[in-house]
């Protein structure tokens, strides 16, 4: 695989074009913003994430602006009871009382992204541990796997006692549910393979990372390993398709391609290989990344070098040419961190 080239200065024209007063919208027309569609807490926690790294990487004052746009779209979107609704109109409706609980588990780990960082301002900090006191008494009860995962990804950033006692908790849960649906050559935490998978083995990465516990890292190392063979069976990254995913016994469906899981699979990949030192882990990183520069299965781009969009993956017919939220901050969230990588590799 040859080198990935990076620009000095990532281009965030789409970013901008994407956000509005209220935060960002959820998809588009083409390169145009569908106001239609809304916006998303999904979308809007995970470019707080985005526009962090942003303002860590570059210093500039209007990706600050944007982490306090999206901030503030997550402390509007926390209902009464603590939990987070999911979908907001454009005329700034809320449609739904209460969101899933992915949607509860990406808002944790944005929140805790944010808490975490050195370059978050003070009075952010307390604004946003405002929302995480309210949303914390449900983080026990979760139920959905990617939940568990994402909120485990949060709070391990956290250096608070209860934070790390629940984090464990739900790595201790995430763990009896891979014993429950593991079966012979099926080394996973469900009787299918869908979406965001690589959450599942990265979030007992860094609960081991945070506890000690071997048993987290066991079973994120074999977890990883089974996607691993799924997603890389033709020598580059090809995602699950979202057009039936994987059953139990059956095959992969083979598209569509998400812009998600090559970002995921490259923050997955990145902190295993900080955790055991294993390089094989940061060359498959590289080649997640990779996805979203040609090297997939239509051997196409998915950047416009233009603006910094992504398209909206790939189809059995070639690139979807929309260019909304999910693949915007996917790439750009892929990008900076493998930059980085490569910015180390060069000193």
């Amino acid at each position: 695989m040859g080198r990935v080239a990076f620009n000095t200065v990532l281009k965030d024209t789409h970013i901008f074009r994407l956000t509005d007063d209220t935060g960002m919208l959820q998809h588009t027309r083409f390169s145009v913003p569908d106001p239609v569609y809304g916006y998303t807490t999904d979308d809007n926690a995970r470019a707080l994430i985005m526009a962090l790294m942003l303002y860590e990487r570059y210093g500039n004052s209007k990706h600050l602006n944007l982490v306090y746009k999206y901030s503030s779209f997550i402390l509007n979107a926390q209902n009464n009871n603590g939990k987070f609704r999911n979908f907001l109109s454009y005329n700034r409706k809320w449609l739904d009382e209460e969101g899933s609980e992915d949607c509860f588990g990406r808002c944790i780990w944005a929140i805790c992204y944010a808490l975490s960082g050195e370059h978050t301002p003070q009075g952010l900090k307390q604004g946003l541990m405002h929302i995480l006191n309210k949303a914390m008494p449900h983080a026990a009860s979760l139920k959905s796997p990617r939940a568990k995962a994402y909120t485990i990804i949060g709070l391990t950033r956290l250096e608070d006692e209860h934070a790390g006692r629940l984090s464990y908790e739900l790595a201790r849960s995430l763990c009896s549910q891979y014993e429950t649906c593991r079966d012979g050559e099926w080394k996973w935490f469900e009787d299918v393979v869908t979406y965001c998978n690589s959450i599942l083995p990265w979030s007992l990465i860094l609960a081991y990372r945070a506890a000690g516990e071997q048993r987290f890292l066991d079973i994120a190392v074999e977890s990883l390993g089974f996607l691993e063979g799924i997603t890389f069976r033709h020598g580059y990254f090809k995602p699950v398709g979202c057009n039936g995913w994987l059953l139990k016994g059956g095959e992969p469906a083979e598209y569509d391609e998400q812009a998600v899981e090559a970002c995921e699979m490259v923050l997955t990949y990145l902190d295993a290989y900080e955790v055991t030192g294993n390089r094989e882990y940061l060359q498959k990183a590289k080649m997640c990344h990779a996805w979203f520069e040609g090297v997939n299965s239509k051997g196409i781009c998915l950047i416009d070098r233009e603006s910094g969009a992504c398209f909206d993956g790939l189809t059995e017919h070639g690139v979807n040419l929309n260019m909304g939220a999910e693949s915007l901050i996917s790439y750009v969230m892929s990008y900076l961190r493998i930059s980085g990588v490569y910015d180390r590799e060069a000193e």
